[in-house]
């Protein structure tokens, strides 16, 4: 597992997609710094947080569209396959290379929370309490998006697919008021609604309902990609 980690998040930065990223990422976040907390005389990041959803649900398809669609375009997933490592090394190995540069990533709201305290003392709890839910976020995002990736040879359609897939993931919350007249198809989609469990962290609640869906979210995803290279295997 290690040295497939190694070799994932040295990829990113022997490319440009990790600069890219970092800088999409850094460049949205301190906008929306600069909006809702310096113009706003704010010392509260939850709107800097909320805002970045967006942003998440754009970036992680481009970290993860690589994952095992170029592994297949080269023809280099078979010498991986066939490695000792076992598939959930492969697997877990390469979201935790993505995981990594998406962590880096969030290190940026420290930094806000250090600017905000050179003014007026910070609430560190919310702020620390918010980052776990975005890397949770983030996680099972990521998590989607791998899967989406190992079923495709083309690291564009794994980026479109994905970013289309997080869309809808956002957009869930709006759905329900569209539907709220049919209410099991209402309670269903509010069970699965990532924005419900999210804005829980922002507002500084750390429940573990919010931590265990995310966490299940991740499982599932990446369960289901092994599942996948299982079923190639025995073909």
């Amino acid at each position: 597992m290690g040295a497939v980690f190694k070799r994932e998040l040295s990829s990113y930065f022997n490319s440009a997609i990790a600069y890219i990223v970092l800088a999409v990422f850094f460049g949205f976040a301190g906008f929306f710094f600069m909006v809702t907390c310096f113009l706003s005389n704010s010392s509260s990041l939850s709107y800097t947080f909320s805002n970045m959803f967006m942003i998440i649900v754009f970036l992680t398809p481009i970290i993860a569209m690589k994952s095992f669609s170029e592994e297949k375009r080269q023809k280099t997933d078979q010498a991986l396959f066939t490695s000792p490592a076992s598939l959930f090394d492969i697997v877990f190995g390469k979201f935790l290379g993505a995981f990594c540069l998406y962590a880096i990533c969030c290190v940026i709201f420290f930094v806000f929370g250090a600017v905000i305290q050179m003014f007026t003392p910070a609430n560190w709890a919310v702020i620390i309490c918010t980052t776990i839910g975005i890397l949770l976020l983030g996680g099972a995002l990521l998590a989607i998006d791998i899967f989406i990736s190992a079923l495709t040879e083309s690291q564009v359609i794994a980026a479109v697919v994905g970013i289309a897939v997080g869309f809808v993931i956002y957009m869930l919350s709006n759905i329900v008021s569209m539907v709220s007249s049919v209410e099991w198809l209402s309670a269903v989609i509010n069970a699965i609604s990532f924005t419900n469990y999210y804005q829980n962290f922002t507002y500084g609640i750390l429940d573990l309902k919010d931590v265990v869906f995310f966490l299940s979210v991740i499982a599932l995803f990446l369960f289901l990609t092994i599942r996948v290279f299982e079923k190639k295997r025995w073909s």
